[in-house]
């Protein structure tokens, strides 16, 4: 899987709308549409994103199929 199932994955396990995942992470719907559709992610947006949904940046990027954040 990759970073935009992961991401769409995720947002559809918590109910929630591109909207709202967007509001909470500091960028448009448009942008997080983009990301969705396959856009590759700016550094600051993929950790607003990795900590808004509580999973590590590595699991968004597909280094690893261990969602957390290992301490």
């Amino acid at each position: 899987m990759v970073f935009n199932e992961r991401i769409k994955q995720l947002r559809i396990e918590k109910k929630l709308t591109q909207a709202q995942v967007a509001a909470a992470c500091g960028m448009t719907v448009r942008s997080y549409q983009r990301l969705e559709a396959d856009a590759k992610p700016h550094y600051t947006g993929l950790l607003h994103l990795a900590t808004f949904f509580e999973v590590s940046v590595d699991w968004l990027m597909g280094r690893t199929e261990n969602r957390k954040v290992q301490p």
